[in-house]
């Protein structure tokens, strides 16, 4: 190590071996390797592709070559300087998870029914793949956990972010598995009866997927396969996850905010969720429970229909088992539970903090590393509607807290679930309320920051790269990544470099989970269930999945930056430093894995 003199070297070798439980001999060999490009599975060196298109037929995935790296110069206007590659050191390398849709499949309070008034009116209510989705989370938890060494310069991940939409339902199951499966554990994705599917998948229908027999739905038309046996094995089953290596941090999604992203929670849907009653049609779900949402809706009538329906007077609502367990949970809960999140790996709150619990704000910043600090928004809007907006509070303590980094010469990195096309949301309270700040505003200030390096966010469930430059070359880049429940199913891993040229690059590499490309028929394992998931979601013929992918542009991509300030400023001991905690954390995170 160039930058950490012997003695400094032996004395944090000392202090982390202690820290994280770990050998002092055996670290002190980790740390004292070299960096070096890590020879880890990523589209780098493989994609994923859907085979041969044809139309209104279903279709397989195949394993394709990797993407290699395409430099964007959209902010400097002008080529790099080649000689960077010899030259580059990493300062930061982190982890992006975003839209990760945990799906309680079987809640009465899932707004499926409604897809059988219109399925592309209300796509993304239900999916063929609902009732996989913690075998995605689990296995891109894998594939995160095998590249948290950098596959350009070697260097530990230091963090992973996740950009909200965790809870696809808002239900308190569903927020309690994604955050075990990010932590660590075994869950069986199921509610209400054990081993046995009850749901809008095996009642008589046409609007959904019918996996023991297709034949009279419109999957069965575009050639969606018969799986018997798919449903009941899918919440029967234990998923593992063995939790991230390295600490993470978390914000609000409208999905964690409003019922299906978009729709306030009133008391019926409450009761409705923890009950024993599950609309099998959109009738009975629009008109006796989704009506008491509308402005005409009085508390007489939502209380009328509460009785009407719970007493079972309403024939088109089916008897399922209840269960107590998927209550809709509230703003304060979602905070709650993250603070109650174990401490390893990390770190308690994840990004929240008993503050935020008792204040009731939430929004957080906190420092990766000694030089950069990220700032974790909300920009959900609590009265109605799925995109967002930045509330005049939040506004002025992010435009703040910018200013106080620009000062401590620390890089700045944005988090928030909305990205710059849909941070226009309007919608206010009738009563109270401030001013909503939309993405021309946002942008504008956020561009007065030459520290300010990235903005990462989701919600779109596309990969997508913006840059965000000025005419004298300086500005940032907003960095979208695609989601876990949709094609293509993958995350990013993003890489901040120092070229030591007067540039910095921002490193973008997409990762699909660690299941293989190619579902084998009948393979019910965790990772052939998530291989299968991939497959049905590259089928979805109500959306364009290929489109989600995004250009190659918007993936394996290096984004030029003129460096925010001197980085020769940063000496080789301070990131050696930061390197040695993240490369300690990930050697007793290894140590403590099953052989």
């Amino acid at each position: 190590m160039a930058g950490l003199s012997r003695r400094a070297f032996l004395a944090a070798s000392t202090a982390l071996a202690a820290t994280f439980a770990v050998p002092r001999d055996a670290l002190a060999a980790v740390l004292a390797a070299p960096l070096k490009p890590a020879n880890v599975p990523t589209t780098l060196q493989q994609t994923i592709t859907i085979g041969a298109p044809t139309y209104q037929k279903y279709r397989t995935l195949v394993a394709g070559p990797g993407e290699a790296y395409l430099p964007r110069y959209d902010i400097t206007q002008k080529v790099a300087n080649a000689a960077r590659t010899q030259t580059r050191r990493s300062l930061l390398y982190l982890g992006h998870y975003t839209d990760i849709h945990m799906i309680d499949a079987q809640s009465p309070a899932r707004l499926d029914a409604m897809n059988g008034q219109s399925m592309s009116l209300w796509a993304g209510v239900i999916r063929p793949q609902d009732t996989l989705q913690m075998n995605i989370l689990a296995e891109m938890t894998r594939a995160m956990n095998a590249a948290t060494l950098s596959p350009l310069t070697g260097a530990p991940m230091a963090a992973a972010v996740n950009t909200g939409d965790s809870a696809d339902q808002h239900s308190t199951l569903e927020l309690d598995w994604y955050l075990g499966v990010l932590d660590g554990g075994s869950f069986t994705p199921n509610s209400g009866k054990a081993g046995e599917y009850e749901g809008v998948q095996v009642w008589e229908n046409t609007w959904a997927w019918h996996p023991e027999d297709p034949s009279n739905d419109d999957f069965g038309a575009y050639g969606f396969p018969a799986i018997p046996g798919l449903l009941n094995a899918a919440v029967s089953q234990t998923v593992t996850s063995p939790g991230l290596a390295v600490p993470w941090y978390a914000v609000f999604g409208n999905h964690d905010t409003l019922l299906n992203g978009f729709a306030p929670i009133d008391s019926g849907l409450r009761a409705l969720a923890t009950g024993d009653r599950k609309a099998d049609n959109w009738q009975a779900l629009g008109e006796v429970y989704l009506r008491g949402m509308g402005q005409d809706g009085s508390v007489f009538n939502r209380l009328t229909n509460d009785i009407w329906t719970q007493q079972g007077l309403d024939a088109r609502m089916r008897h399922v088992t209840a269960d107590g367990e998927r209550k809709l949970f509230e703003q304060l809960d979602f905070i709650s539970a993250h603070l109650n999140s174990p401490a390893t790996p990390g770190p308690v709150g994840h990004g929240f903090t008993q503050d935020n619990l008792t204040t009731g704000q939430t929004y957080w910043a906190a420092d990766l590393n000694s030089q950069f600090r990220v700032f974790g928004l909300d920009t959900c809007n609590q009265t109605a509607g799925a995109d967002g907006a930045v509330p005049e509070d939040q506004f002025n303590w992010l435009k703040a807290g910018l200013a106080q980094a620009q000062q401590e010469k620390k890089m700045a990195i944005v988090l928030s679930h909305h990205n710059s096309v849909t941070l226009e949301n309007a919608a206010e309270p009738v009563i109270g309320g401030q001013t909503l700040y939309h993405a021309d505003e946002f942008i504008s200030m956020l561009r007065e920051f030459p520290n300010m390096v990235a903005w990462v966010n989701g919600h779109t469930h596309i990969n997508t790269i913006r840059p965000h430059g000025d005419a004298q070359g300086r500005g940032f880049w907003e960095i979208t990544s695609a989601s876990c429940v949709d094609y293509p199913q993958q995350q990013q891993l993003l890489e901040f470099v120092d070229n030591r040229d007067g540039t910095m690059s921002i490193f973008v590499t997409v990762l699909d989970h660690a299941a293989p490309a190619k579902w084998s028929k009948n393979d019910f394992s965790q990772s052939g269930l998530a291989s299968l998931s991939r497959e049905l979601s590259a089928n979805d013929w109500i959306e364009n999945p290929p489109m989600r992918i995004g250009s190659p542009l918007d993936r394996n991509t290096e984004l030029l930056l003129n460096a925010p300030f001197d980085l020769s400023t940063i000496t080789d001991a301070q990131v050696e430093a930061d390197q040695a905690k993240s490369r300690a954390r990930i050697a007793s995170f290894d140590q403590r894995q099953p052989k």
